[in-house]
C-alpha cells in the first residue's frame, strides 16, 4: 500500500470519517429537485434534539440514526432541514433539528435512545457508517443555530440551499457553514515522543497537543508555533498523518508528527497541566492499556489515538517531510 493510501485508511479509523453518502452539492440550489427527493418513500433523516442525537431501536441490540418520514412525524417539529446527500442505492438522506426541550420526554420512549453524540462514537452504538452522516448533520444544523443572524449588518437570517447557507434577509449577505482547521501533533525525538494532558482530562490520560490554525499560517507553521507555545520545543520537519472531522461543534483535525529540537519541554501552565517525554514502549503500553503507572492514551473515536499508534505502532518517523 503506497503512502496516500496509508493515509486514508488512518482518517478512514478515526470517529466521523466514514461516510457512504454522495454529497451531490450540485442539487443544492435546485429546490424542485430536492423537493422531489424529500418526498420520496425511501428518504430517510437523522434527528437531533438540540444537540442531542436521536437513535432508533432495532431488533436486538442494534442501533440507526436514520428514520421514516412517518417516523419523524411523532419526534417533533422540525426547526430546521439540511440535505445530506445520496446513498449507494440513490435514496436521500436529510438531517432534522427539532427542539432540544423534547429530548427529555423522547428518553422516556422505550423503541428510542438519546444519549451525547461523543457516546454514540465511543461506544460504537451505530455501524461506522451512520457515524459520519451523523456528525455531518450534528455539525451543519449546530452551525444554523449559531448563526440566526447576519454577521455583516445584525439582521435575521434564513436557511437557504437545503442547508448549506444562510441569507440575510435585510442586506442579503450569504454565509456558509465553517469548518475551523485544528492541528494536532505529536512532537517526537529519536525513540521518544511528547504527550501532554488538560486538567479537564480523565485521570493518568495523556494526549497530543493541539491548537487553532491562524489567519495566514500554513498548517506546518501552525504546528511548529503551537509546539513551541504550549511546550517549550522548537521543532523541524512536519509529515502529515490523517484527518478527522470533529464535530465538537465543527472542525476539521489535522494530524502531524513533528520532529523536535530540543529536550527540555517548558508548558504553557494556562492550557496543560502536565506534559514529559514517553518512549516508544510505554506509547505501546498505554495504547493496549498496561502501562503500569496507570497512564492511558484516548481512545478509538479520537484522531490523537491514530497519530500516536502510527508512530508507536506503525513505525513511522519524521521522515520525506516537506
Amino acid at each position: 500500500m503506497n503512502d496516500a493510501s496509508n493515509r486514508r485508511e488512518r482518517s478512514a479509523q478515526t470517529g466521523f470519517a466514514t461516510s457512504h453518502l454522495d454529497r451531490r452539492a450540485d442539487l443544492r440550489d435546485k429546490p424542485d429537485a430536492v423537493a422531489a427527493l424529500r418526498h420520496r418513500s425511501d428518504t430517510r433523516l437523522t434527528v437531533l434534539a438540540g444537540e442531542t442525537p436521536v437513535l432508533k431501536r432495532l431488533e436486538g441490540e442494534a442501533l440507526s440514526i436514520w428514520f421514516s418520514h412517518g417516523e419523524t412525524e411523532w419526534l417533533g417539529a422540525g426547526l430546521e432541514e439540511a440535505f445530506l446527500g445520496l446513498d449507494p442505492d440513490g435514496a436521500p438522506r436529510f438531517a432534522r433539528l427539532i427542539d432540544k426541550a423534547l429530548a427529555e420526554p423522547l428518553r422516556e420512549r422505550p423503541e428510542l435512545l438519546l444519549t451525547d453524540l461523543r457516546s454514540v462514537a465511543l461506544k460504537r452504538l451505530v455501524p461506522a457508517h451512520e457515524l459520519g452522516p451523523l456528525g455531518e448533520g450534528k455539525a451543519l444544523l449546530d452551525w444554523h443555530a449559531r448563526h440566526r443572524f447576519c454577521a455583516q449588518c445584525g439582521g435575521p437570517s434564513e436557511l437557504g440551499s437545503v442547508g448549506w447557507k444562510r441569507k440575510c434577509t435585510a442586506c442579503g449577505a450569504q454565509h456558509f457553514p465553517r469548518t475551523d482547521p485544528v492541528v494536532i501533533m505529536l512532537a517526537t525525538r529519536g525513540d521518544k515522543c511528547l504527550l501532554a494532558r488538560q486538567a479537564r482530562f480523565a485521570p493518568g490520560m495523556y494526549s497530543c497537543i493541539a491548537g487553532f490554525i491562524e489567519p495566514g499560517e500554513t498548517f506546518e507553521d501552525a504546528v511548529r508555533r503551537e509546539t513551541w507555545e504550549e511546550a517549550g520545543l522548537r521543532t523541524g520537519t512536519v509529515r502529515y498523518i490523517a484527518s478527522q472531522p470533529w464535530p465538537f461543534p465543527g472542525s476539521l483535525m489535522i494530524g502531524c508528527l513533528v520532529e523536535a529540537l530540543n529536550d527540555d519541554i517548558v508548558l504553557d501552565g494556562m492550557e496543560l497541566e502536565a506534559g514529559r517525554w514517553f518512549s516508544r514502549a510505554e506509547a505501546l503500553q498505554m495504547l493496549e492499556g498496561n502501562h503500569p503507572e496507570g497512564f492511558t492514551s484516548p481512545q478509538h473515536l479520537a484522531i490523537a489515538n491514530t497519530i500516536l499508534r502510527a508512530w508507536a505502532v506503525e513505525g513511522e518517523e519524521v521522515t520525506n517531510g516537506e
